[in-house]
């Protein structure tokens, strides 16, 4: 992307007076710990005629991260070399960008393979050195055309992706009530109070094996060990499912009965099948998919909407290949479901526990290997691992000129990790963002529509 002009700056929030938590040093949550230490980049598109002027985006993101200090910190280490969250205020590293291209259409061309780094662009690049570094960073990307490209990094460990969601709406909601005069407008405030999250019983009780499943005496995928390739073997591939397409799926896995089932659920039993399918794995294989589950609902009591942290927990449907393949829709479906139910208040509990007496014992916690932390070049296969962002508040985060139109595929340098987003192309629709190794991404494209 030939690039005209580029600034770099912090931006720090002013306070009249100092936030509650200014300067506190925040112990990580036993979920904040079994998140992964990366960086995720989020990249939102809205074409002309483009929200508002950099300068009123900066003053709404000054105004929005003020409420959430956590995003103007950093990670840090203590002397025994634990990390935590450091909230100095030593703001967000923002980056403005003017491109000289009048054509932003050709960036949202998603579809067939791309190379890995396709849109890394447009989002700032992941510090090698975390510790220190800003854990929000945003870059304003302005085309000649009037069309603005928002790309951002946080640090996982200060926020999953549902939380993320609700800040960003927040900004944008800022950002409008500037635009209408509105001085006195101020949004509600977040909750912050992360270890209210992770409250062990007396004495703390621990019943599941979560060594084994969210932290690394297993790897989250049963112990598999799996094949690294070159990165370049792994294709990116972005797939659109119409709302008519799912609407048939969804029929499809009810079978004529009352059970309903989600969009996420229909979906990641098609691609599940057909990404098996497309592998050509022996029928007495297992395969088995690992799913992001939000648990702020889910928890005992529940953890406020507009939690600024993490949440997140995962479950492991898990079928033989033959199984799999000649199963109805619905049989999937059940599968998917039976183990995202499994995630509970009572196995919220005893994971809360668990940390609680791996604290006790001075134990140090290492979260469990991921797709998404991967080497790239790493293969799943026969497993897949699934997020979903279809109950994320991006269509929401409207800066005055309308939702953004679509979201930029992530890099997935590993096969068989996928994300689904709503769709940037077809209304009502999902995009699939996946990554496969080269060998299967034919016969993917083949089948992949195909509801036999």
């Amino acid at each position: 992307m030939e690039v005209a002009t580029c600034t770099t700056t912090v931006l720090k929030p002013a306070y009249a007076t100092p936030h509650p938590l200014a300067g506190e040093k925040v112990p990580l949550t036993i979920f904040d710990r079994a998140a992964f230490d990366i960086f995720v980049p989020i990249v939102l598109v809205y074409p002309a005629p483009a929200p508002p002027c950099n300068r009123a985006l900066k003053e709404g993101l000054l105004k929005a991260v003020a409420a959430h200090p956590h995003l103007a910190g950093r990670v840090a280490v203590d002397n025994q070399s634990r990390p935590f969250l450091h909230l100095n205020n030593e703001g967000v590293l923002l980056m403005e960008v003017t491109v000289p291209s009048r054509d932003m259409e050709a960036v949202l061309l998603a579809g067939g393979v791309a190379a890995n780094d396709r849109f890394s662009e447009l989002y700032p690049p992941a510090p090698e050195e975390k510790i220190g570094a800003a854990v929000l960073q945003v870059k304003l990307n302005r085309y000649k055309c009037g069309g603005l490209i928002i790309g951002m990094i946080c640090h996982h460990r200060v926020a999953d992706g549902h939380s993320f969601s609700t800040f960003l709406t927040k900004w944008a909601m800022l950002v409008r009530a500037a635009g209408h005069n509105d001085g006195d407008f101020t949004s509600p405030p977040p909750f912050l109070d992360r270890a209210a999250t992770a409250v062990p019983r007396s004495p703390p009780t621990p019943v599941f094996d979560h060594r084994s499943v969210e932290f690394n005496a297993g790897d989250g995928h049963g112990s598999r060990s799996y094949a690294i390739v070159p990165a370049d073997k792994i294709k990116n591939l972005t797939v659109t499912f119409t709302a008519e397409f799912v609407a048939e799926l969804k029929l499809k896995a009810r079978g004529g009965g009352a059970v309903r089932c989600s969009t996420f659920q229909c979906l990641l039993a098609h691609v599940w099948k057909k990404v098996t399918a497309a592998r050509g794995l022996s029928p007495g294989d297992f395969t088995r998919v690992k799913v992001a589950v939000n648990c702020t609902r889910r928890a005992e009591p529940p953890v406020p909407a507009d939690f600024l942290g993490n949440m997140v927990l995962w479950a492991f449907p898990r079928l033989q290949v033959g199984e799999l393949r000649t199963s109805s829709y619905g049989r999937v479906v059940t599968a998917i479901r039976d183990a995202v139910a499994r995630v509970d208040a009572e196995y919220i509990q005893s994971f809360v526990d668990f940390g609680a007496v791996a604290d006790a014992s001075g134990e140090d916690l290492a979260a469990a290997s991921s797709s998404a932390a991967a080497a790239a070049g790493m293969v799943l296969c026969p497993d897949l691992e699934v997020d979903s962002w279809l109950g994320f508040e991006f269509d929401r985060t409207d800066f005055g000129t309308g939702p953004p139109r679509a979201l930029l595929a992530p890099d997935i340098p590993v096969d068989g990790l996928m994300v689904f987003v709503p769709s940037g192309t077809a209304r009502g629709g999902v995009d699939l963002f996946i990554g496969l190794v080269e060998g299967h991404v034919e016969e993917f494209h083949k089948i992949c529509h195909s509801l036999d």
